[in-house]
């Protein structure tokens, strides 16, 4: 891992951000923190989303973790680790069947630590594209995904959520083949949702996204087996 690999960590202990903050460091990641929920999502805002977000389950009196959860899942699939206390066992069963991609209990170990953020981001893939407050595709579009807001050709054209979080997915995988089983878990992890269901927001997304949506540009079926996000970040390795 390489320091383009950036990790936010949001947690209400000034030391428990030191901690993580400097192990994170030395794993050789580019670290930001935030004091509250409400922080990190004003973080995004202006900076643009993470690679990946370590994020503590308590944190009084505002946005606990699952709201930031909530809220950060609104407009993307940002791969999240919670942080838990021992004592949290249903709360940690909770955090992974609707959010989380790992946790890690307190007190923890720097090292234990690192290895579960490597192993997140082997398992989740790369970001084909820079991660800034307006992400851009090539010279035709770009998105807001904080503001859930695409400008294709200077146009602005506002998502919603599950359009922004599926906008997401399919470039966090830029120039792969994401199946519609994989999208179906990470749109909906709670119900048993229907492939006709991904196909009537694709159709959805491809109306915003394509000038011409008959023939896509950016999101291209992958018959039987589901859609490739196709840019110029696909295409170049940018």
């Amino acid at each position: 891992m390489s320091l383009s690999y950036r990790i936010l960590v949001v947690d209400d202990s000034p030391l428990i951000l030191r901690m993580v903050e400097r192990a994170l460091h030395g794993g050789g990641f580019d670290v930001s923190t935030a004091a509250s929920g409400e922080d990190a999502i004003e973080h995004i805002k202006r900076f643009g989303l993470p690679h990946l977000a370590i994020v503590d389950i308590n944190m009084p009196p505002g946005m606990d973790g699952f709201e930031f959860c909530d809220a950060v899942h609104a407009f993307s699939d940002l791969p999240i680790i919670m942080l838990t206390a021992v004592d949290e066992e249903q709360t940690i069963v909770q955090a992974i069947e609707q959010y989380a991609e790992d946790y890690v209990t307190k007190p923890f170990h720097a090292a234990e630590l690192v290895a579960r953020v490597r192993r997140v981001l082997r398992r989740v893939g790369d970001f084909a594209y820079t991660l800034d407050p307006l992400t851009k595709v090539d010279k035709h579009l770009q998105v807001d995904f904080p503001g859930k807001q695409i400008y294709l050709d200077g146009e602005s054209i506002t998502l919603t959520p599950t359009e922004a979080k599926l906008l997401y997915i399919l470039m966090r995988n830029a120039g792969r083949t994401v199946t519609s089983d994989f999208i179906l878990q990470r749109l909906w992890p709670l119900e048993l949702a229907q492939e006709d269901r991904l196909r009537v927001y694709v159709h959805r997304l491809r109306r915003k996204i394509e000038k011409t949506p008959a023939h896509p540009r950016y999101i291209v079926s992958e018959r039987g087996i589901g859609y490739t996000f196709m840019g110029d970040g696909a295409r170049n390795g940018a």
